[in-house]
């Protein structure tokens, strides 16, 4: 990059990407579940639900006019002048993003709380990014990012209680420094929270009613259910993931979504090649060669586009870990995949090693692989540093929060600007993310 760039222009770049990471989105992204409604009708719930929760305030829901199944929710924030109370709540790290997006406060998520907070009481909430506090603590004096007030639902000897762990809403948040609403079981058969990438990612790989597709990694199931309502639920969708609980939960999603065509598999994507035949004729995985029509490859990454994200925990050795492990996935995609099909791989990552240096190695490694142009195209062309051709990069998609000037949304700017220039806003101001796609011609 910094070849590419030149070291002052990197830095910079480097600098303003980290602030913008520490930063939520400007918009709330949530997909509809056009196998059981229309966007229109969702729109006109939502859009109730949200005049609810705000009190009367006039927050708009939009339409996408690229991405018809999405509606966008502007963020309000960051409010000035909160004021801060005496009593503090502490959350973990992962809680407070959720807080920042919009969440209440849920009990796992408390680390500590001040010594007299009892249920009704006004906290201020604020979230420990360097994961120091001890939990049960009384005070914390630690790195703390304020997040907002709200009404604690019960109190300090109820959060902590010695009888085990308690689920359930701790803090009501009423005063979050970024506004946006809640989803906790709003509509939940209708919408699904995802952010705007991620639902571009199966436009892309426009899967058709009749085929057989792979997910390859696919919990919690945000694609995958996505890539089933796409095909209006006719036809096979596997989906698989190493971790069982997170298949689970994928079962769980495809159920609430009313989606029958989908399957999933608690399987390692690595292994999922069969070289033989297999006597059983089981469904599941390993599969033979040339068995998918489509494969989507949203590959284990280091998480690095995730936001708001104030504080990466990881080593480098874990972050060198991933280009590895992404290359077996991705050998396997392409032997699974029949000739003409499609592959898309994707990552919410923003390192050149997990995005363009795979793409320059996949198509040194597998002549069979052309890129291709992908529709819809909303994000920028990929970076340069990997060797590969201006061409090449303009077939790319990257999603780089860096590339957009932050800017405070308040009720007043909102209502004085354009549609056009809200969706303008919502397209770049998201998580960083990355896609390519790719078709296999007819052999090897």
């Amino acid at each position: 990059l910094i070849t590419a760039l030149g070291p002052q222009e990197a830095e910079n770049k480097y600098q303003t990407l980290l602030s913008r990471l520490s930063h939520p989105p400007s918009f709330t992204t949530v997909r509809v579940n056009t196998h059981l409604a229309s966007v229109k009708h969702v729109r006109k719930l939502l859009f109730e639900e949200i005049q609810k929760q705000f009190k009367g305030l006039c927050v708009p829901v939009l339409e996408h006019p690229k991405l018809q199944d999405i509606l966008l929710v502007p963020v309000i924030g960051p409010r000035q002048g909160l004021r801060k109370h005496a009593s503090e709540v502490v959350v973990g790290a992962q809680c407070g993003y959720a807080v920042l997006r919009g969440a209440h406060v849920y009990i796992p998520g408390i680390v500590s709380t001040s010594r007299s907070v009892k249920a009704g009481d006004l906290v201020s909430v604020y979230s420990d990014i360097e994961g120091k506090c001890k939990r049960g603590a009384k005070e914390f004096e630690g790195v703390k990012v304020f997040l907002g007030n709200g009404i604690s639902e019960l109190s300090r000897s109820e959060i902590f209680s010695s009888s085990g762990p308690l689920k359930g809403l701790g803090v009501r948040m009423i005063e979050p420094v970024y506004l946006s609403p809640s989803f906790d079981s709003v509509l939940p058969s209708y919408l699904f929270l995802q952010n705007l990438p991620s639902v571009v990612v199966s436009h892309i790989l426009n899967p058709q009613p009749g085929e057989k597709i792979l997910d390859m990694c696919a919990a919690p199931g945000g694609k995958t259910t996505h890539l089933a309502t796409l095909m209006h639920d006719q036809g096979e969708v596997i989906a698989m993931d190493r971790i069982a609980n997170k298949v689970k939960k994928i079962k769980q999603n495809a159920e609430l979504l009313q989606l029958n065509c989908i399957k999933a598999f608690c399987y390692d994507g690595t292994q999922a090649l069969s070289v033989e035949k297999r006597e059983d004729e089981q469904e599941g995985p390993p599969f033979l060669p040339e068995s998918f029509d489509r494969i989507l490859l949203d590959a284990p990454c280091s998480g690095m586009g995730q936001r708001p994200n104030m504080a990466y925990s990881s080593t480098l050795k874990e972050v060198t870990s991933y280009q590895p492990l992404q290359r077996k996935l991705f050998t396997v995609a392409v032997k699974l995949l029949k000739p003409g099909g499609v592959l898309v791989y994707s990552t919410c990552t923003i390192t050149l090693s997990e995005n363009e240096e795979q793409v320059a190695w996949a198509l040194k490694r597998f002549p069979c692989l052309q890129l291709h142009p992908q529709e819809p195209h909303i994000g920028g062309e990929g970076m340069k540093g990997a060797g590969l051709s201006l061409d090449q990069l303009k077939l790319l998609q990257r999603f780089d929060p860096s590339a957009v000037t932050l800017r405070k949304m308040d009720i007043n700017s909102l209502q004085d600007s354009r549609e056009d220039d809200l969706i303008s806003l919502a397209n770049k101001d998201c998580i960083g993310f990355f896609i390519a796609k790719f078709i296999k011609s007819n052999s090897e």
